[in-house]
């Protein structure tokens, strides 16, 4: 009866799908919830992935010249003001610091909600000349936005990223940057999580406070909302401007810096369990799974048994290995197992060693297969490799399913009150349309697709001519 406690633990995806997610976080043990209001702690578990996820983005970053830095968390308010566009877009969110212990400050700070104008004043002193060129900064740190409604991962007031801030000499430079990093996010989501997106230009609506391009990487969840995962920002001169970043070019005369930024947060980590997991719980791509493979020795306390459990740990330390040898039933470690996500699960008893074998249990399909203990961590390197790879498969083949196409606004309509996904539709690039889907359906623009396809003349909503592909959809 306790085996199955634990997986009734869990709400049903398909009964209520918020209460799954927030059930599943709860007993893996990913987060808990704090004393500071709407503000989360990471635990352990859920620690581990955000440090394999930067572990792997770091290299990615470091391989295209980045170089990590490290700013201050306040911003003074006159900072903050430099720049109209992107003071009007933070403020909502700004939380203040108006004391220094029992004294007033002469000017209040804000807790950084991003780091773009403490960049550009530190800019504006350290670039002079052109062979100070480029600038390819970035930081890890944690962020501080107002938020009204906060979901663990998905939107907390605090949450940890990297931002990238980068100073370019020309237009095309900074272009090039933009949609290079760009890219390495999505390769990072489909090469490392497991989760296909769709790369596109966002609209004017939806880009960052002061940016003249935004660009996102928007991946389907399992039921069927998008989750914006990662941005990539080119900031034109209009930085530059405001915090007169110049610098003197080769043929002697000033000119203005071009900017971008780029980043991810841990909401990517709400990603990998609403795209991956299942009614057990998580079910984690072997490349940021903390633990990869779980060792069980059944009948554990028959002589050799624990022993042997241990020895395969030790041969197989190329991987993240663990064997519990807690004092818990066989069928609750199992389900346990289950619930994190542990990609592998090793099961050895009396009987399996007297044979040379175990049987290994794939987390993703529950496909087991009986191994021979001569060569198992070749074994094991590959059933790792195939999982990596299904579990792309699969979530590719999720999002292909629940991408649809609409001709009119009729189409449009029906598929949004009967189905849950992506719909791919034309726009003729005015915003009052874009408004008029918002506040009509609650659906909003994801982004215009890099490789854009014309499936209709004429605007969705309005019937005018149209200029653009949109993808749009409900979004966390």
């Amino acid at each position: 009866m306790a085996d199955k406690k634990l997986v009734e633990a869990i709400t049903s995806m398909n009964e209520d799908f918020a209460q799954w997610y927030t059930d599943v976080v709860k007993k893996a043990e990913l987060i808990d919830y704090s004393n500071v209001k709407g503000c989360m702690v990471i635990k352990p578990a859920g620690y581990a992935i955000w440090e394999l996820i930067q572990r792997q983005l770091d290299d990615m970053f470091k391989a295209t010249g980045v170089e990590n830095v490290y700013m201050p968390m306040f911003i003074p308010e006159s900072l903050l003001q430099k720049e109209k566009d992107h003071v009007e877009g933070f403020a909502p969110e700004v939380a203040w610091v108006t004391h220094g212990g029992l004294s007033p400050l002469q000017e209040r700070m804000c807790v950084r909600p991003t780091s773009e104008t403490l960049f550009c004043d530190f800019y504006q002193g350290d670039i002079h000349s052109y062979r100070d060129l480029p600038k390819v900064y970035n930081q890890w740190c944690s962020v501080v936005r107002w938020e009204k409604e906060t979901r663990p991962f998905l939107r907390s007031r605090e949450f940890l990223w990297q931002e990238g801030h980068t100073a370019h000499a020309t237009a095309e430079e900074a272009e090039e940057r933009t949609e290079r990093m760009l890219n390495i996010y999505a390769d990072f989501c489909e090469q490392v999580l497991a989760i296909p997106v769709v790369k596109g230009r966002k609209t004017d609506k939806e880009k960052f406070a002061g940016a003249e391009a935004t660009y996102s990487i928007e991946a389907l969840m399992h039921d069927g909302k998008a989750l914006q995962s990662g941005t990539s920002h080119n900031f034109g001169d209009g930085f530059a401007k405001a915090f007169d970043i110049r610098y003197t070019d080769k043929d002697n005369t000033l000119k203005y810096v071009h900017q971008t930024s780029w980043g991810m947060s841990t909401r990517i980590i709400g990603a990998i369990i609403m795209v991956h997991g299942d009614d057990s719980g998580l079910v984690m791509p072997p490349k940021v799974a903390p633990t990869q493979v779980m060792i069980i020795p059944i009948q554990q306390r028959k002589e050799g048994v624990l022993e042997k459990a241990m020895a395969l740990k030790d041969e197989l330390s190329e991987f993240r290995v663990k064997v519990d040898d807690s004092d818990k039933s066989p069928g609750w470690k199992f389900s346990e197992q289950e619930m994190r996500g542990i990609p592998v699960r090793i099961e050895i008893g009396p009987k399996d060693i007297e044979a040379g074998k175990c049987v290994i249990c794939r987390r993703d399909t529950g496909e087991k297969i009986e191994a021979e203990l001569d060569g198992l961590k070749d074994k094991i390197s590959v059933v790792l490799n195939n999982i990596q790879q299904d579990m792309l498969e699969r979530a590719a083949k999720h999002l292909e399913e629940h991408t649809y196409q609409a001709a009119d606004k009729e189409e449009f309509v029906r598929i949004f009150n009967q189905k849950t996904g992506f719909v791919k539709a034309m726009w003729c690039g005015e915003r009052e349309c874009e408004e008029t889907i918002k506040e009509e359906m609650s659906v909003t623009s994801r982004c215009m697709p890099f490789h854009q396809e014309h499936i209709a003349e004429t605007c969705v909503c309005c019937g005018k001519p149209a200029k653009k592909l949109v993808y749009w959809g409900k979004a966390y």
